[in-house]
């Protein structure tokens, strides 16, 4: 007898945890995070929080150090104009990290973009406003294939890139046969090439509209972000693509729009570059996908996917156009900009692995 009574007592327990009259259960399931705990969950629920926590402890540690030569108007805004390419080509990255990929050929798109808008205008006589469109279709159809590649064939985003990277570079040297239209040539032709490249100036403060540009693109991918259902599908997607799907979301569809608007983001880049530049050089933008890649992950985007702001992303190219005037401004080795910038890429890396491990 004593055996089917013991056999009983966990059936007993187990209904005792159902009903709700075990105290002890009640009490783990309303234990209270500690201090360290809640700050985690809040940098989970805020991504873009860690990085605007160091882009404005780096301004404070500039200007203490500096004074009003680093925190005038010109030398704040001057900070603006270095990241705007950055920022744009970041926003275009941020796109495909968010859905766990990662595009290496960023670069290569908005440099070709820019060479086919200035061949198109200067060498063939079109119209400024149609090359411009020639460059934005050129950008657009390097993305959707990147996109099909990835969503249809199956391949790995950073095989896929890898290749594009090499198969745009090696197109626009043979196409421009590695020529640079000059200023002069562009006025003459079709100056609406350098029109980010022009200014307003607000005292000692000047903004290009190339900066103005990049402010307006992310916010408007913030909202279609955070508002839109496109936003939500692009999240869903990065964080499983498996349940996306059972929740009604075309992946393929999603990704081959994803990457195909990251290539019109590249295009517009290649258009401001042109006005930062004030020229068309094949040559130049040979690092911006290293560079998109770093301000993504400062910014506190994960590279799983499914997880960041680009808000964060913005914050995070702010830092590095921080670091780099501030420590030109010091008269310091411009080695140490890197040797920081490595720094803060592990850093954030570190980060991001602390707060999913928590949040999981």
């Amino acid at each position: 007898m004593s055996e089917p009574q013991a056999a009983t007592k966990p059936h007993l327990e187990y209904e005792k945890v159902l009903s709700g009259s075990s105290t002890q259960v009640a009490q783990f399931d309303t234990n209270d995070k500690t201090p360290l705990q809640k700050f985690q969950h809040f940098l989970h629920g805020s991504p873009a929080a860690v990085p605007l926590i160091v882009l404005l402890l780096s301004v404070a540690v500039f200007g203490a150090i500096l004074g009003s030569k680093f925190f005038s108007a010109f030398s704040l805004t001057l900070i603006l104009q270095q990241v705007a390419i950055t920022g744009i080509i970041g926003a275009a990255q941020t796109l495909i990290i968010l859905t766990a990929g990662i595009d290496l050929s960023v670069g290569a798109i908005m440099v070709l973009s820019s060479v086919i808008m200035g061949q198109f205008a200067v060498h063939y006589g079109i119209p400024g406003p149609l090359a411009v469109l020639c460059g934005f279709v050129a950008g657009a159809a390097c993305g959707f294939i990147n996109g099909w590649l990835v969503a249809r064939v199956k391949l790995p985003p950073f095989i896929v890139t890898l290749g594009m990277w090499q198969i745009v570079l090696a197109s626009n040297f043979l196409y421009s046969a590695n020529e640079t239209i000059r200023s002069q040539d562009l006025v003459a032709n079709a100056p609406i090439l350098q029109f980010f490249g022009e200014n307003l100036r607000f005292g000692g403060a000047v903004l290009t509209y190339g900066v103005i540009a990049m402010v307006l693109l992310v916010l408007a991918l913030w909202y279609v972000l955070n508002q839109t259902a496109w936003g939500r599908h692009l999240y869903a997607v990065g964080d499983d693509p498996d349940a996306a799907e059972l929740a009604g979301v075309n992946v393929k569809r999603m990704l081959i729009s994803v990457y195909t608007l990251s290539g019109l983001i590249c295009a517009l880049g290649g258009w401001a570059l042109i006005g930062r530049l004030g020229s068309v050089s094949p040559t130049a933008g040979q690092f911006a996908n290293i560079e998109s890649i770093t301000a993504v992950v400062i910014g506190g985007l994960s590279l799983f996917g499914g997880r960041g702001s680009i808000l964060g992303m913005l914050f995070g190219a702010l830092i590095v156009g921080v670091f780099q005037l501030g420590l030109r401004l010091v008269g310091t080795d411009p080695q140490w900009t890197y040797l920081l910038i490595g720094v803060l890429i592990i850093a954030a890396v570190a980060i991001d692995q602390w707060i999913r491990k928590v949040a999981g």
